[in-house]
């Protein structure tokens, strides 16, 4: 085995060993708004879990030669973002929405997605996700980089103030079925997986 020391790689070198190695990665789907209005649409694969009491996950949005991208500053602005969980039945126009547009330009018309308004935040979602997430932001923190280029990314922690989850996946004990949401997720370079194999072990008690 190897034994590689990060200290002596480059950002990029550093990117390509922890995304080729932390896999499969779930993708959030965000939407924000910004100041003028307009409603910004991005994927991003370094999302997850934080806490369930209160419900908390996060998003790190990494920053470009130094700057906010939209999604932070929007959310950071306006302090509001809706989550979606990335499933097969909307793949294309999500990757679409990946493309680097002004930021007076609307990522989700771009793509053909439909909005929708939220219930309990002014951002809108989209109406193809089958699982959204209304989220107040809690916390953002700046990390990474260096003293001289400052921050390398945006660390969002979203409140979920309410869930939207499609009939077809939500059943009466209040599970969702993986296997009719096909989540999709990130591995490195332009490549995705489905869900795969699904297998049961029990944890020691």
């Amino acid at each position: 085995m190897v034994m590689i020391d990060p200290s002596g790689l480059s950002s990029r070198d550093n990117y390509k060993l922890l995304i080729g190695s932390i896999i499969p990665r779930p993708i959030a789907f965000v939407t924000t708004l910004s100041e003028e209005g307009v409603l910004n649409a991005a994927p991003f694969s370094f999302f997850n879990i934080v806490s369930s009491n209160p419900p908390l996950i996060s998003v790190s949005v990494q920053r470009k030669n130094g700057d906010r991208k939209d999604t932070a500053r929007n959310a950071i602005g306006k302090g509001q973002f809706v989550v979606h969980i990335a499933d097969e039945s909307f793949l294309e126009p999500l990757n679409a929405t990946a493309a680097s547009l002004p930021p007076d330009e609307s990522e989700v018309e771009a793509a053909g997605l439909t909005p929708v308004v939220s219930v309990r935040i002014a951002v809108p979602g989209v109406a193809e996700a089958r699982i959204r997430m209304e989220c107040t932001l809690e916390q953002a923190l700046e990390l990474g980089g260096d003293a001289e280029g400052g921050p390398a990314c945006d660390l969002l922690i979203g409140r979920v103030v309410a869930y939207h989850i499609a009939d077809s996946l939500y059943d009466e004990n209040g599970h969702i079925d993986p296997r009719k949401l096909q989540p999709v997720s990130r591995l490195a370079g332009h490549d995705y997986a489905g869900l795969g194999d699904i297998f049961t072990v029990e944890r020691p008690l």
